[in-house]
This record gives structure tokens, C-alpha cells and sequence, in this order.
């Protein structure tokens, strides 16, 4: 339960919403308490912004079939719950996540983009979130919420034209942040890659190593 933008859970649930994107919730729950389930909120695109949207919607609109639904939800669930898992390993909370789903022209439901990055998902430090919870406290996290909450309070975001520029020192430490999560999830350490060499080709050399690993 938690969040701070405009499709996030706590903000709709603060505003007094007790049913988000098909999803009943109790009264009394706080920000940053655990959800009883792990539970689904799309989104679907407007010419400007992402728009929550109830599963059953989805289909009444037409814009996904029950069985693919079905599918996709299923798909992300599993993903999700794998990531946790993972996540636990290393102790870390991976708390809400962004998947994006698409087809392919044979029909298949395919995972596009990345996943379980921080600019996707949030993670908290596992060892203090009890206790700071109790106390009142924000987790400790590694994601850049903290940078999106400085963007919030210096303009509007999904209106203006042009956004302000971020302070160096909050940069250098999402940097930080991000190099963190990675060497803790993949237990590597940290290299800068080779700028020299023109980002298509870094991504094409990275994914030829992966898939000669598979």
C-alpha cells in the first residue's frame, strides 16, 4: 500500500477509494503496510498519461479478449512472485513492479521492455521495514522515488512542457542507488560500460552473451 503518484494504490486509497482497478481493500490500512495478496492495477494509455482501469472494463471495451486477460494476469502474478522470491534471497522487498505485454503477429503474449529494474519496480531494504514501519518511518529503498517526490514538488510533471533540471547531488545518488541493487541482485561487482562504444552495439554484444549462456 503505498505510492505517490497519480495511479499509485495509497494515493487513491487516501482519497478515500476502498476499490482500485477491481481490487476491494479494507479501511485502516496505513501507507507502506503489506497487502493481505499480491494483487493486479492496470493501466491503459491516454494521448497524455496512464489511466487505471478494472480487468472487467478491459473487456467490456474491447480492448482485451477474457482469455487473454486471463493469460496476462496469470503471467504477471507468477513473474511477480518470482521476483519477490528472488528479491528475498538478497535482502531485499520488491514491492510493486510495471510489466508491459504485447503481441506478436502469430497471436503470442509476449513480456517487452525491461523488468524488475529500478526504474520499473520499487525495493525496500528487507532487514528495517518492520521496524521502521512501526515507527512511523518511510522504508529505506533503492529506486528513485525519492527523485520522482523532488520532481512532484518543483512542477508538474505530466503537464509541463519542460521539466526542471535535477540537482547533480540527487543524480549522483540514484546513480548510487542503482548501482547498489544491481551488484546485491546479480552478486557482481559494478563496471561502467565502455561509452566509446555506441549503446546499440553494447545492447546487441550483452544479449548475444546471454542467449549463448542459455
Amino acid at each position: 500500500m503505498t505510492g505517490s503518484t497519480d495511479t499509485s494504490l495509497w494515493t487513491h486509497y487516501a482519497r478515500g477509494e476502498r476499490n482500485y482497478c477491481g481490487n476491494d481493500f479494507p479501511d485502516g490500512m496505513k501507507k507502506n503496510d503489506r497487502l493481505a495478496a499480491n494483487v493486479i492495477t492496470p493501466t491503459t494509455k491516454t494521448e497524455t498519461h496512464d489511466e487505471p482501469i478494472a480487468p472487467a472494463e478491459i473487456i467490456n471495451q474491447g480492448l482485451m479478449t477474457a482469455e487473454d486477460w486471463n493469460t496476462a494476469s496469470q503471467a504477471a502474478l507468477k513473474l511477480f512472485n518470482f521476483g519477490q522470491q528472488e528479491a528475498a534471497k538478497r535482502g531485499l522487498l520488491l514491492v510493486d513492479t510495471k510489466y508491459e505485454l504485447g503481441k506478436d503477429a502469430d497471436g503470442n503474449i509476449l513480456l517487452i521492455d525491461e523488468i524488475h529494474t529500478p526504474d520499473s519496480s520499487r525495493y525496500w531494504l528487507a532487514g528495517s521495514y518492520e521496524s521502521r514501519h512501526a515507527a512511523g518511518q518511510e522504508p529505506e529503498n533503492i529506486d528513485k522515488e525519492f527523485l520522482r517526490l523532488w520532481f512532484r514538488s518543483h512542477c508538474d510533471p505530466y503537464k509541463d512542457e519542460v521539466l526542471p533540471q535535477a540537482p547533480v547531488e540527487l543524480v549522483t545518488e540514484l546513480s548510487r542507488r542503482y548501482v547498489m541493487l544491481f551488484e546485491k541482485i546479480t552478486g557482481e561487482a559494478f563496471e561502467p560500460a565502455d561509452l566509446s562504444v555506441p549503446a546499440n552495439e553494447r545492447i546487441k554484444s550483452n544479449v548475444a552473451k546471454y542467449i549463448s549462456t542459455l
